[in-house]
């Protein structure tokens, strides 16, 4: 009787003790969606580790692709289509617009962009007259270089060059080998592939626009019903800028898969180029020039009155989760100067 009751009692407590295992395989992952621009784009090569790698899943999330165009993810996030969108310069109009909006984590501490031009083309200034290929207006690949070449060379585009805007990069790329276009502005992953094919950098951005580069924003009405999923959603973003710092031979397949590189050695030299440009933190001088650059564009298309201040810009982010999650998980931030120009 004795012997039965403690196979009874041995019974119930596996039993027991095998209750929250179940109960943990069986809670489903948390499921979002991360804009994606068409062709890809190096500054958010971070959640392009994150999902390829696994650190979303990591987390507890169960991630999804929203593929668009840069504005067109802009609108995704405003209208809840997509949960997390790495636009940054979109989403600061947005929300000096009005937009409700929250910047979670950064990917890039450096601007990537670069105008590739054939050899021919000696400087800046004898892009006068030509035709220049861009993004879509109002996404960081059009706007940086028309602030660059407006504010530095007094070049606007529509009066001392013309502009074609492309919804890819790939586009721009094929654009300028087929003679279509006389310069474009590309990441430098796209940079490479136009080098590799006998043209030049005429100029980078970065020289003359510091910038966080792909930081991610979401709805405040989003972040404040699911805090927790934003948390983990830093940690998976953080823990793949760490992997893309040390790891070459594993990014090398991301690189080539998401900016459509087809040569592991052309992917291992933009891993080269990149790989400690990248920081999950945001720092607060860049974050401030971010939204003041915009607010300048802003200015010039008369959307925002010259002599309207900046708000701070410290209200569209919570650096308050920020500090706790890298404590948490013992990030180590980006050693990385930023420009003086």
């Amino acid at each position: 009787m004795k012997y039965a009751f403690r196979i009874l009692l041995s019974s119930i407590v596996a039993g027991g003790l095998a209750l929250p295992m179940l109960s943990g395989s069986a809670v489903a992952a948390t499921k979002i969606t991360v804009g994606m621009v068409i062709g890809g784009n190096g500054f958010h090569v971070p959640t392009y580790i994150a999902m390829d790698h696994g650190f979303f899943k990591k987390e507890g999330l169960d991630a999804h692709w929203v593929q668009l165009t840069g504005s067109g993810l802009v609108k995704a996030g405003l209208t809840g289509a997509a949960d997390f969108v790495p636009i940054p310069s979109g989403g600061a109009q947005a929300a000096l617009l009005g937009a409700k909006i929250i910047y979670v984590v950064g990917e890039s501490l450096k601007s990537q962009w670069e105008i590739v031009t054939p050899k021919s083309i000696k400087t800046v200034e004898d892009l006068k007259g030509k035709t220049v290929g861009y993004g879509q207006e109002g996404g960081a690949n059009y706007d940086e270089g028309a602030a660059t070449l407006s504010r530095f060379f007094h070049m606007d585009p529509g009066r001392d060059y013309k502009v074609i805007s492309f919804q890819s990069e790939t586009g721009e790329v094929a654009a300028l080998i087929n003679g279509d276009v006389q310069g474009v502005l590309v990441s430098v992953p796209h940079a490479a592939v136009a080098v590799a094919a006998g043209y030049k950098v005429l100029l980078r951005t970065g020289d003359y626009l510091p910038r966080v580069g792909g930081t991610i924003w979401t709805m405040r009405s989003y972040y404040d019903k699911n805090e927790n999923t934003v948390k983990h959603f830093i940690r998976a973003i953080a823990e793949a800028v760490m992997y893309l710092r040390t790891n070459k031979e594993g990014s090398i397949p991301t690189l080539q898969k998401y900016l459509g590189i087809k040569s592991p050695k052309e992917a291992g030299i933009v891993w080269d180029q990149l790989h400690d440009l990248f920081g999950a933190e945001v720092p607060k001088d860049l974050f401030h020039k971010l939204f003041e650059q915009r607010r300048q564009t802003m200015i010039k298309t008369h959307l925002w009155a010259a002599d309207k201040p900046l708000p701070d810009p410290e209200q569209f982010i919570d650096r308050k989760l920020l500090d706790s999650t890298w404590a948490e998980m013992h990030y180590v931030p980006t050693n990385i100067s930023t420009p003086t120009h």
